[in-house]
């Protein structure tokens, strides 16, 4: 069922004299894609660090899954149910597939008074992590390449390892920043499928710059220039939208 998981009310970042976010606001619904699209510099990323905790908004409220979280740190907002891939792919390289999972799964584990005993069991010792571990490697389609080494997986695996150790922090909203990028087309391909597969669970921001990618998956589009948005609605009407086409997919107004 379609609910609202996240809402951004006039979210407004500054940096000294440059407005890099400007009064944008945006709801992402559960079971639906809302893709936002850009020229660099548009302010795209800005705005996911702005709804994940990563910077703190210079004005505006982001409430999630019922609360207000603006101002929240990243640990506190992920803890709240957001999870977010970044530009850059962050896994760790000498560990396998399935360590890299449960290492974001054990992470939702409660925190327990300290002892220093508990350094010397395993890792897996946690049921609950395990099964959050299990659940992800399914979910991402990677249980086959489990017991490999994240140096050893191909730069498509990568980003579907990186997206899996979200998913194993069991979020509701996820926010990824061009999952698709670098990609040929056999793997941006299963990327795709991979997205459409998690949309009815989450609510989800992807930030893209394939638009093939973009027109198969969003629900929603939203179109930023200048840290403004310029149009929002749906894909075809976005696409259709002059000052869309003259800003930013190129096309010349008729």
């Amino acid at each position: 069922m379609s609910e609202v998981l996240l809402c951004a009310h006039r979210l407004t970042k500054r940096f000294g004299g440059l407005t890099a976010v400007n009064q944008v606001s945006l709801e992402l619904w559960r079971d639906r894609i809302h893709a936002v699209i850009g020229p660099n510099g548009a302010g795209k990323s800005t705005l996911t660090s702005l709804l994940s905790g990563d910077l703190p908004a210079t004005s505006g409220q982001i409430t999630l899954c019922g609360c207000n979280i603006s101002g929240w740190p990243a640990e506190q907002v992920s803890r709240q149910g957001l999870g977010r891939s970044y530009q850059k792919t962050n896994i760790f390289l000498p560990f396998t597939v399935s360590e890299n999972i449960h290492l974001a799964a054990q992470s939702r584990d409660p925190q327990q008074p300290w002892n220093p005993l508990r350094w010397l069991q395993k890792a897996t010792h946690s049921i609950a992590a395990n099964a959050r571990s299990t659940k992800a490697l399914e979910l991402s389609g990677l249980e086959e390449r489990r017991d490999l080494l994240a140096a050893a997986l191909s730069h498509g695996e990568r980003r579907q390892l990186e997206i899996a150790m979200t998913l194993a922090t069991e979020p509701e909203v996820l926010l990824l920043d061009e999952p698709l990028a670098g990609m040929g087309a056999a793997e941006a391909q299963r990327m795709v499928e991979l997205l459409l597969q998690l949309k009815k669970d989450h609510a989800m921001l992807l930030v893209e710059h394939d638009m093939d990618a973009v027109f198969a998956l969003a629900d929603h589009l939203t179109v930023m220039v200048n840290g403004q948005v310029i149009a929002s609605g749906a894909p075809a009407a976005v696409r259709a939208n002059p000052d869309v086409q003259s800003a930013y997919l190129g096309e010349e107004t008729p």
